[in-house]
């Protein structure tokens, strides 16, 4: 009982256990850090230039690419500072605090995207109804509410986890602390856990999911109904770049959660984790601004004002 009251850390196993592995990781890891933060940094600062994109689907966009930096700071952050002083260890405190961010910034992902996959039926399936529907106030209800909720979840599975016991000497076979391998390191009952896990994790992943899902069988449904030639397609591809990123994002989210957990897994889980927690958020901002004319005009624009800023400063 006494090494289980006074642990204070824990051991996280990472990517790969070989040093010369691991020094090419933090150089890839280092790397699409820089670039999801300077991707997503500039998606925020060309939204909020230009006029034109202060639109509801590009305010949620701008949130969207906060999200993703905080995401990726929360888990990439650690890997990096670990193996570089080269001592694989978290506090106690640290690994809520790492979990807490992680689920906040993981939940959010998934709210935001289900709040634009909305914005884009409402904006194909009603649009006389559009600036209504969406309007100011509302698009701020709804940026209050996933904020609230996320926030509700990630503080109660942090509580939960906070009332455990573990074991002083425990290995978390992860790069970062996420929920279920901190759970089986626990030495007490962990059935509420386990049970909270499927009832807010699961269940507010698969809702959003299906919310999502059933936006796009009506915008589908709908563009099947244009008749003007090549209305169609015009009206799906404001929703292209938005649909790449839900599968991209869904995909590898429930490929390391939905599916039965082993110890041959483990090695794709944390794949399927860096996945989502890193390449997601990394190419978010080339998929909007390669797919989307009005975000590549944006981003034109906004370089070649700091050229001209530049070439004056000089």
């Amino acid at each position: 009982m006494e090494n289980q009251s006074s642990i204070s850390e824990f051991f996280l196993r990472g990517i790969s256990r070989s040093p010369e592995q691991q020094q090419l990781f933090f150089g890839i890891f280092l790397c699409m850090y820089l670039v999801t933060l300077a991707g997503n940094l500039l998606i925020i600062l060309a939204i909020g230039s230009d006029p034109h994109l202060h639109t509801p689907m590009y305010f949620f966009l701008a949130n969207l690419s906060f999200v993703d930096m905080g995401l990726i700071s929360s888990t990439v952050t650690q890997v990096l500072r670990n193996v570089q002083t080269q001592c694989h260890t978290i506090s106690y405190a640290g690994c809520l605090t790492q979990m807490y961010f992680f689920l906040m910034f993981g939940d959010l992902d998934s709210f935001f995207l289900a709040v634009m996959a909305y914005d884009r039926y409402v904006a194909i399936c009603r649009p006389l109804h559009y600036s209504r529907i969406m309007s100011p106030r509302v698009c701020a209800l709804l940026l209050a509410w996933c904020w609230v909720l996320t926030h509700a979840v990630a503080l109660t599975h942090t509580l939960l986890m906070a009332r455990l016991s573990f074991r002083a000497a425990g290995e978390i076979a992860h790069f970062f602390c996420d929920i279920v391998p901190v759970l089986k390191l626990s030495c007490s009952d962990t059935r509420i856990n386990e049970l909270m896990v499927f009832a807010l994790g699961g269940t507010v992943l698969i809702i959003l999911f299906m919310c999502i899902v059933i936006s796009y069988i009506h915008i589908v449904s709908a563009v099947l109904r244009v008749r003007t030639p090549g209305g169609g397609s015009k009206a799906f591809s404001t929703c292209s770049s938005h649909l790449c990123v839900v599968c991209m994002f869904y995909g590898t989210l429930f490929s390391a959660y939905l599916c039965p957990p082993s110890v041959a897994s483990e090695e794709k889980d944390v794949a399927a984790a860096a996945v989502y927690t890193v390449v997601t958020p990394m190419l978010n901002p080339f998929i909007y601004s390669l797919r989307n004319k009005d975000m590549k005009g944006a981003l034109k624009r906004l370089l070649s004002c700091r050229r001209i800023l530049s070439s004056w400063t000089q």
